[in-house]
Formats: structure tokens, sequence, C-alpha cells
């Protein structure tokens, strides 16, 4: 989830966005829990690790 910080001619500039420095955004829409995953969301446990790791340098 993010915040709406300002509109600037064609750039939208966010704050609290989760992802990474500079990456580009091809398609901006809403998030509807209705139209969220129906069940539990499994996954592997490299994800998380690799997700530690990041932060823990970024301290």
């Amino acid at each position: 989830m993010h915040r709406s910080a300002r509109v600037d001619g064609l750039d939208l500039h966010v704050t609290d966005l989760d992802a990474v420095d500079g990456t580009p955004i091809y398609d901006l829409g809403p998030y509807f829990t209705a139209m969220g995953p129906r069940s539990t969301i499994r996954e592997p446990a490299w994800p998380q690790e690799m997700l530690d790791r990041y932060w823990a340098t970024k301290g």
C-alpha cells in the first residue's frame, strides 16, 4: 500500500510504496480485498529469507 503525495505533470510521487527505489510502475490501480486471494497463500521459505537479508543491510 502507498500514499499519494503529489502529481507533477505526468509524474506521480508517492510515499510508503513497497518497491525498490526507482522501479518504474506500469500499472496503477486500487486494491480491493474482494479481488485478493480467497485462501491462505503458501510460498517457499527463500523469499522471506532473501527479504530478511535485504532489510538487514538497509538498517
